[in-house]
């Protein structure tokens, strides 16, 4: 409490204006910044959560598959005919026709 009463006498003389205008900033870069970004990761691990064999998706490194299995966290993802490699879960990016859709 001591700590704030010094920041409050600093402010003005007990003005509450920079109180007021810190909580504002905090306010709008959470609505603005760090909301959004939250929804997004979890879209994104519901995409990831929700993966099917079959499906055709892009790897955060750019490579553009279809999954051929699902164990655990490996995907094994044909990027080729005949071609087949095994990638880990968290890097499955997006589903190829969201990303052709933009």
């Amino acid at each position: 409490m001591n700590l704030l009463f010094v920041f409050l006498q600093a402010a003005g003389g007990g003005d509450y204006s920079f109180l007021i205008m810190m909580v504002a900033i905090f306010a709008i870069m959470y609505f603005f910044m760090i909301r959004p970004q939250n929804k997004k990761q979890k879209e994104i691990a519901n995409f990831r959560k929700n993966l099917e064999v079959g499906q055709e998706v892009v790897t955060a490194g750019g490579i553009y598959g279809k999954i051929k299995d699902i164990e655990d966290n490996i995907i094994v993802l044909e990027i080729a005919s005949g071609v087949k490699i095994r990638i880990d879960r968290n890097s499955i990016f997006a589903n190829v026709a969201n990303q052709q859709a933009k």
